[in-house]
């Protein structure tokens, strides 16, 4: 199969398009035939290396997290799919590959693709769909009547996410660029700041939850906007102690978390508010759930542009340039 790796570690790196033996499947997956597969902001931070001490990938590896496709396979202990099934998922951790014809997914991370979506807007969804889930459902457990400030409405996650908690029911703040004002207006935000005319932290008050997806100085800043009891759940770090735990990671390891998350930990815990870093996983019963919200028309996928599969690193670089307005996905077949 055609396939696009990543050799070594770097920001000037590329993946390098070479032909690879189609994967074995193991009993508990399925093996599809890749579609579409989305491009998303951990591709190419995996690409820079930025990832190592949390996914020690050994190289090379074929990248790509999202996939809309056909299950042309299944494992001995698979009961819920069979070959002819659309389907699309984000895969799972040290079993990656979507820039490739085809890859294995775990039956259970894996859900029917909704009916509603083309394979290229079905794999804009699985990575950002399931990190606003984890986020602001499970992790936050936003409810009707909350405020919640989104930073970057416009971007994958954040063109998502504000769907989903006008959904539940929420106030949503974002911030965005000027030009993008009208997009995230159009997603149900209520309060849109235009982050090269405003400061956040200025207007935004009393809030019970952020999702932070910026560096480190917004995520100060945004413990600032919340009320006593709030919660920031940050995706961009750093990674705390019960992360480390969570991925089992050596004492060496957690250590590490432990000390670059103790600062904002610490001015969280002052100020009678919440931290906690989350990195999403695959999980195909949220992914259903998700697929219900899609096919009832509560949240549609933005997607900035469309690459041919042999574009593919260009599709990386246009995400890791930040500009992108929702989504990027790359059409393999």
């Amino acid at each position: 199969m055609k396939a696009f790796v990543l050799e070594r570690y770097g920001k000037t790196s590329t993946l390098t398009s070479t032909e690879r033996p189609t994967p074995e499947i193991r009993d508990d997956e399925v093996l599809i035939e890749v579609h579409a597969a989305g491009v998303n902001l951990l591709d190419s931070k995996i690409r820079d290396g930025e990832f190592k001490l949390i996914l020690p990938y050994r190289l090379p590896v074929v990248l790509g997290h999202d996939v809309a496709g056909v299950v042309v396979k299944t494992g001995a202990r698979v009961r819920r799919f069979q070959p002819g099934d659309e389907v699309y998922a984000r895969a799972d951790d040290f079993r990656i590959g979507t820039f490739a014809q085809y890859v294995p997914v775990r039956e259970a991370s894996l859900a029917l693709k909704p009916r509603n979506l083309t394979m290229e807007e079905a794999a804009a969804m699985p990575l950002v769909g399931l990190t606003a889930w984890q986020a602001l459902v499970e992790r936050a457990g936003l409810k009707r009547g909350q405020k919640v400030f989104i930073q970057a409405g416009s971007g994958g996650v954040g063109t998502f996410a504000i769907q989903l908690a006008k959904h539940l029911g929420a106030t949503v703040a974002t911030t965005t660029s000027t030009t993008n004002v009208a997009l995230v207006k159009g997603l149900g935000a209520d309060v849109v700041i235009d982050y090269k005319k405003q400061d956040f932290a200025e207007v935004l008050r009393d809030y019970d939850v952020v999702l932070n997806s910026q560096d480190g100085k917004t995520l100060e800043k945004s413990l600032g906007v919340l009320q006593r009891g709030g919660q920031v759940v940050s995706i961009s770090g750093p990674p705390d102690p019960e992360f480390g735990q969570a991925i089992g990671a050596s004492g060496f390891v957690r250590l590490v978390m432990r000390l670059l998350s103790a600062g904002i930990r610490r001015k969280a815990s002052r100020q009678g508010k919440r931290f906690s870093f989350l990195f999403m996983k695959a999980d195909g019963g949220q992914l259903g759930e998700i697929t219900a919200l899609i096919e009832a028309g509560v949240i549609r996928p933005v997607i900035d542009r469309v690459f041919p599969f042999a574009s593919t690193n260009e599709a990386l670089d246009f995400v890791r340039a930040g500009r992108a307005k929702g989504k990027v996905v790359i059409k393999v077949k």
